[in-house]
């Protein structure tokens, strides 16, 4: 057979433009397929689960994840935090925290999993202000019997690290504890409990 007036460089160019064309349409069936594997932004707010890589969180430092629209604070408490919270249980109004809401699974005081790591849901129980985190003990404009949790600017609210609410103030709540469990040594999953995980 005669390759007589075949135009070689006309079909190199429509195999390449076919080629082309053949993979961006694979790229744009390929695109929506891969989103879906990642939970949209109304999945999200309507409940599900985060995840929060707490490696680089350092002893005293406090860290906020999203879920469900709401702030959680995860913090990491010194050993000192952890000693001062028997101390605590005299100043807090529900010391073994059995009016809050939080799964049964945590410890009634440290209200965690593993002692030095706190998961709370970081909205005052009064009337939905984000408390500040002050780690700090007996800071200059906290007192000297400050020993160290979180304060709500909005209308005074105390609450130590564990997020107890003291005693006579205007949040009449504990801060929540969502539900969560370890996914790894330095990953929380956030939303799920560790019976459904």
């Amino acid at each position: 057979m005669s390759n007589d007036g075949v135009n070689n460089g006309r079909r190199r160019f429509l195999v390449a433009a076919t080629s082309v064309v053949g993979a961006a349409g694979a790229v744009g069936a390929a695109v929506p397929f891969v989103g879906s594997w990642f939970p949209s932004a109304r999945a999200k707010a309507a409940g599900a689960p985060v995840r929060v890589n707490i490696s680089k969180l350092e002893a005293g430092q406090q860290l906020v994840a999203e879920w469900r629209g709401q702030p959680v604070f995860v913090s990491r408490r010194t050993e000192e935090a952890l000693r001062l919270l028997e101390e605590m249980d005299s100043v807090v109004a529900d010391p073994d925290s059995k009016s809050s809401d939080q799964p049964d699974y945590v410890d009634p005081r440290t209200r965690a999993i593993k002692p030095e790591v706190l998961v709370v849901i970081g909205i005052c129980t009064h009337l939905g202000c984000s408390p500040l985190f002050r780690p700090e003990v007996a800071s200059a404009d906290m007192g000297a019997d400050w020993k160290g949790g979180y304060f709500c600017p909005c209308h005074g609210s105390h609450y130590d690290m564990s997020g107890r609410v003291w005693r006579a103030q205007p949040a009449p709540l504990n801060l929540p504890v969502p539900p969560h469990h370890y996914e790894t040594d330095d990953v929380i999953v956030i939303g799920l409990d560790p019976e459904t995980a």
